[in-house]
């Protein structure tokens, strides 16, 4: 029987041993500080870019595992003399204060550890009391065995108050002296050390006195106790105590509210961000507002990136500006928004068309009038060229042949391309935009077009085939990420790409702006959108992408708002701001050096007769050679076309002419007087090449539906239409539904007034060649 009974008491104690054991082990609460903290934002070095409050409205800094030694040193000295030596709980101290409590018949002293104090603290600093007391240093001891001494002193740095709604040593530093903790002197040290035990001197910008007293005398104990020498001593007392808080830094307020407003919430966030680069970007986004608002444009923002990397160096979400209620869009990021992006895809068809070998940089595109449907493209000066090379139409913004070259690549290609280079906008299908894709259709945002220009540049200089796009990097932690399955792109085409953008007069809309004084090179492309309401600019080096966007962020457009005019300037601006920068190098492995017709562009055919080598990329060996140089016979003086049937063959001189078809040698002919026509047949011969074409009709086009508006006086208004000859002097005779109705000469246009109605318009020139265009009149 006893036996037995000494079981059950053993089994009671050990049960009993093993459920005092649990209790101890959990009698912390896990998480030891369930609290909110505040969103902080850093540069690449950790410098303090920013900061919000914690949902709670307190400055809560996420704790910090490095503690300055100053201020340790100071605590540690001023709070827990034996903090390192004892297990939480000092027996001395614990002795003296009993002492004190019975001796005073009230609590006059709680000996309370630096361990302690992060349990009271983490229990919300509950009212004090013996029982209290003895609840907390059993949680002490666990408290010690769970953490280290520098994890306890973290703990305490980041949740001990220190006046108002600052909490943690890291917002007190900044707020009372501006400056990250680990730059302490031993006078801010030693307040900092001081403050949060006395609940009287929380507020430093009251009873600053009493708190400089406390603070001096902790310096002089610390004197005498050989932690400081006598000239540190003397210099720190002569500090000042701060009078009021001061306000943090807001260097990038447009990333700090996209990391508040994101998964980053409460989080200390190491950015890529340069701070000092930072700081001068946003004064030169600063200096070009000061400009901007007086035309009533309150809005820009730019990126820069380093290529190499993919980091974001210096992040301008917007201008700065006052709060009111017709400028809050200060407030607004604009890197995410999603604006028309005007001419800024412009040089990534001209890459893809090159890559997929239908055009060379030198590459003559048409430049006429044109219209696909109901939609009729229109340059920005309202002005034809004829022929422009294609490196020019992409330098120069030209819309009418940035049309037509997408037209012949293919919308729906260049919609795949541009969603695979990382366009995230690109939610609809390709005939939602249509053919305005390449003028500013869709909407992009600064942040993907700047990514995309940044991969395209990465590719060039690391020379690969298959490109990736590479996703920026805002986060020091953030891993290189590529998106997309990769397609063929070549080195090459990239160079000759960023080559064309590499002019440094690139006037836009026939604007005489001035030329951009810039002591580098830098390869760069503006873009306006319809209305004036976006203004773009990107600019190139091998070691930076910059991009830049103008507006209102409302949409309101205005007249003088361009690429060129406002974001242009700002780019370089920015540009200067980086040092040194070089030039890309031609990929040699990757280009070839080939015989190229000077007039067309093309490479050259058998019968041009102007040429030179041209280093071109290796895609471009695929293009068709000159369809514009051909092979004819002239005789007599002034030379003209003949043949054996109205020439001896000894009379017969063969000559390389150049031909642009009719509407190009039009229009191409009032900017190059020195182009001329093919020379007339000789009396007796006449072209018997039915695909040699002398008329083209410009307007209308075929099968066009026609809608003439009234005037002011009821009359049925006029429609112009206009006819390309080869040989402009020509006669040409006009019919209309069989009814002969005029004729021209020189200048072949005629206006015309039809009633509503089905019409087919015959046109005849003097040598019998005959062209008919169908069209219809609409009544409304």
């Amino acid at each position: 029987m006893a036996t037995k009974r000494r079981k059950i008491i053993y089994a009671t104690g050990l049960a009993l041993t093993v459920w005092l054991m649990v209790l101890f082990y959990r009698c912390l609460p896990d998480p030891l500080f369930d609290v909110p903290y505040s969103t902080v934002l850093e540069d690449r070095n950790g410098r303090l870019l920013g900061a919000r409050t914690a949902d709670d409205e307190q400055w809560r800094f996420p704790p910090n595992t490095k503690l300055p030694e100053k201020y340790v040193t100071a605590l540690v000295y001023y709070e827990d003399k034996r903090f390192y030596s004892h297990p939480g709980v000092d027996p001395l101290a614990l002795g003296r204060a009993l002492w004190q409590n019975i001796s005073a018949d009230r609590v006059v002293s709680g000996a309370s550890t630096i361990s302690m104090q992060v349990i009271r603290l983490a229990g919300g600093n509950p009212s004090r009391s013996y029982t209290q007391k003895l609840r907390e240093m059993i949680q002490v001891l666990r408290l010690e065995l769970r953490y280290s001494k520098n994890d306890i002193l973290t703990l305490y740095a980041a949740h001990a108050p220190f006046g108002g709604n600052v909490v943690g040593l890291e917002a007190a530093s900044w707020r009372y002296f501006g400056h990250p903790a680990d730059e302490l002197s031993w006078a801010e040290a030693a307040m900092l050390a001081v403050l949060p035990n006395s609940p009287s001197l929380m507020h430093p910008g009251r009873n600053r006195a009493s708190l400089e007293q406390k603070r001096n005398r902790l310096l002089e104990r610390m004197h005498q106790n050989g932690i400081i020498d006598a000239l540190t001593l003397n210099l720190a007392i002569q500090e000042i105590v701060p009078e009021i808080p001061q306000s943090l830094p807001q260097l990038s307020s447009h990333l700090l509210d996209r990391a508040f407003s994101g998964a980053l919430r409460g989080n200390q966030l190491r950015t890529t961000i340069d701070f000092g680069l930072q700081e001068r970007a946003s004064d030169v986004i600063a200096r070009h507002y000061d400009m901007l608002r007086l035309n009533d444009i309150h809005n820009a923002a730019a990126l820069i990136a380093d290529v190499r990397t993919g980091e974001i160096l210096a992040y301008i979400g917007n201008t700065p500006g006052p709060a009111t209620e017709r400028e809050r869009a200060h407030l607004v990021d604009m890197i995410p928004a999603q604006r028309s992006t005007g001419s800024i895809l412009k040089p990534i068809l001209y890459t893809l068309m090159m890559q997929d070998a239908q055009i060379l940089p030198q590459t003559l595109v048409a430049d006429v009038p044109t219209r696909i449907s109901d939609y009729s493209p229109q340059n920005f000066s309202r002005t034809y060229m004829g022929a422009v090379p294609a490196a020019e139409v992409v330098s120069r913004s030209l819309n009418v042949p940035s049309v037509r070259m997408l037209q012949r690549y293919g919308l729906s290609r260049f919609h795949y391309y541009l969603q695979e280079m990382g366009m995230q906008t690109l939610t609809q299908p390709p005939e939602h935009y249509g053919l305005t894709l390449i003028l500013g259709g869709a909407e992009g945002t600064l942040w993907d077009i700047t990514s995309m220009y940044t991969s395209l540049v990465y590719h060039q200089q690391n020379e690969r085939y298959d490109f990736e796009s590479r996703s920026l990097k805002l986060s020091a932690s953030e891993e290189d990420t590529s998106g997309g399955g990769g397609f063929r792109l070549s080195p090459g085409v990239v160079w000759a790409m960023l080559d064309a953008m590499g002019e440094v007069n690139r006037p836009e809309g026939e604007v005489d702006w001035r030329r951009f004084d810039s002591a580098r090179k830098v390869a760069w492309k503006t873009g306006t959108s319809y209305g004036n309401r976006d203004a773009w600019a990107i600019g190139m080096t091998p070691e930076y992408v910059i991009g830049v966007w103008v507006g209102n962020s409302s949409g309101e457009g205005r007249p003088d708002l361009t690429g060129v005019r406002q974001a242009g300037p700002i780019m370089f601006d920015l540009f200067s701001l980086m040092g040194s920068t070089s030039w890309f190098q031609e990929p040699i492995r990757d280009t070839r050096s080939v015989e190229i017709c000077l007039r067309s562009g093309h490479r050259a055919g058998a019968d041009c007769d102007e040429t030179e080598y041209q280093l071109i990329p290796i895609a471009g060996l695929e293009t068709e050679s000159c369809p514009y140089h051909q092979r004819i016979h002239v005789t007599g003086n002034p030379p003209e076309r003949a043949d054996t049937r109205c020439a001896s063959a000894t009379d017969l001189t063969p000559i390389s002419h150049f031909t642009l078809p009719p509407a190009m040698a039009h229009y191409h002919r009032r900017i190059s007087p020195s182009y001329k026509s093919l020379p007339k047949w000789k009396d007796g011969c006449t072209g018997d090449d039915e695909s040699e074409r002398v008329m083209e009709i410009i307007y209308p086009p075929d099968r066009a539906q026609i809608y003439v508006p009234l005037e002011l006086d009821g009359a049925r208004g006029r429609t112009v239409f206009e006819v390309a000859h080869e040989r402009p002097a020509t006669q040409i005779f006009w019919h209309l539904n069989d009814h002969y109705i005029g004729s021209t000469a020189e200048v072949h246009q005629m206006g015309l007034a039809p009633e509503p109605g089905i019409y087919v318009l015959t046109l005849v020139d003097e040598y019998g060649e005959r062209m008919e265009r169908h069209f219809q009149i609409l009544s409304r």
